[in-house]
């Protein structure tokens, strides 16, 4: 009877473990919940700094999950909004008239986070054009520039044969002078001429 009574309880034991082991991660891949609740902490806190320093991760985060998925940028930006929206009347009473704060949780839900996500996309591909345009323009300065080297290096190589030319047929003019001047000799000296 004892080892059936021993066997129930391990049996609980190991079900309530299962339960409530699960990884919060299952439950909440993208981190929204412990942000809200930072939120509140600093919220709660009057720490207007810190609550700031949250606010931007949040934007980090959301411009983080729009590369990977617009779909859940939207989902976790509508969460903080909504926490944002029913403590709106407790931030103005926190942080009172506080621009930055203010500005801050304007720029999260003055609009619908559908609109915010479209637009934060569009701005993304805008600076991915303008540095996808950057590098085209860099390489084709770097192309432009080899050829003008090219060039330069070109006309430096036929200007230094042109002067070996020379200088080569300057030799030989001096060698052929001195040929005929030593053939004149002999032909005096043999009396031919």
């Amino acid at each position: 009877m004892k080892k059936l009574f021993f066997m129930a309880l391990l049996a609980i034991g190991v079900c309530f473990a299962a339960c409530t082991n699960k990884p919060a991660a299952q439950d909440d891949p993208t981190g929204v919940t412990e942000v809200i609740e930072n939120l509140k902490t600093q919220l709660e806190a009057g720490d207007v700094a810190q609550f700031q320093g949250v606010l931007e991760t949040v934007k980090e985060k959301v411009a983080q999950l729009l590369k990977e998925s617009p779909e859940t940028a939207k989902e976790y930006l509508v969460k903080v909004q909504e926490f944002l929206k029913e403590n709106s009347d407790k931030v103005k009473a926190v942080f009172g008239e506080n621009e930055t704060v203010n500005s801050a949780v304007n720029s999260l839900v003055a609009m619908p986070a559908e609109s915010i996500i479209e637009n934060l996309q569009s701005a993304l591909g805008t600076v991915k054009d303008a540095g996808e345009q950057a590098v085209e323009g860099a390489q084709d300065a770097v192309e432009t520039k080899a050829a003008e080297m090219k060039d330069v290096v070109d006309e430096a190589i036929e200007e230094q044969k042109q002067k070996a030319a020379d200088k080569v047929n300057e030799a030989a003019d001096k060698v052929n002078e001195k040929v005929n001047e030593a053939a004149d000799k002999v032909l005096k000296g043999a009396g031919l001429k």
